[in-house]
């Protein structure tokens, strides 16, 4: 069964044609865009953020499939845990974005697509402000994911040296008895 949980929906509210989703994919996952005007410039990126399960270590990423209104593919990723892209838009439509995981493991994604559209002056600096926020957006995932990470190994090297830990205070209390044993064999046969 395909599950899918919206976690966020952030849209920045003076730019219409900009949405955050963070969410966590089971094994499929399509997202739609309207883009309203031939020519316009779609930037997008998404970053896998982590698995469901803290003992889960691998480069393993998800595949992402973008296609126009007509069903022709437009942009493709293969098992990448992050990706950013850019594409000019040659019909205006709703653009699918289809995200899939092959991991036997929930993944949590954040995505960020822009549409940039430039028709008078002072959509520049909107768009300048947007192209700023969506570069600090991706650091902001990518810093997420790194974060997650370090605190998953951690906890596993700390859990790795109890471990091992205990494993050596058992082989010293085996080793203490078996000299023990040893001695009092020794000294037996020492008195008769």
């Amino acid at each position: 069964p395909r599950i899918g949980c919206l976690l966020l929906i952030c849209l920045v509210p003076f730019l219409h044609n900009a949405a955050t989703i963070r969410f966590v994919i089971d094994r499929a996952e399509c997202f739609s865009h309207h883009v309203e005007y031939q020519g316009d410039m779609v930037h997008a990126s998404f970053v896998v953020i982590k698995a469901e399960t803290p003992w889960h270590y691998t480069q393993d990423g998800v595949d992402l499939v973008v296609k126009d209104p007509r069903g022709d593919q437009i942009h493709d990723c293969c098992d990448k845990t992050s990706d950013k892209f850019e594409f000019i838009v040659h019909k205006r439509a709703v653009h699918h974005f289809c995200f899939t995981n092959k991991s036997p493991y929930h993944e949590t994604v954040d995505f960020d697509v822009h549409v940039g559209h430039l028709s008078y002056s002072d959509q520049h600096a909107k768009d300048a402000l947007y192209n700023i926020q969506f570069e600090q957006h991706w650091l902001e995932a990518q810093t997420d994911r790194e974060a997650i990470l370090n605190d998953n190994m951690s906890r596993r090297i700390v859990h790795k040296a109890l471990f091992e830990s205990a494993g050596l205070v058992a082989a010293s209390v085996v080793q203490i008895y078996l000299m023990r044993r040893l001695f009092e064999r020794k000294q037996g046969s020492c008195r008769v």
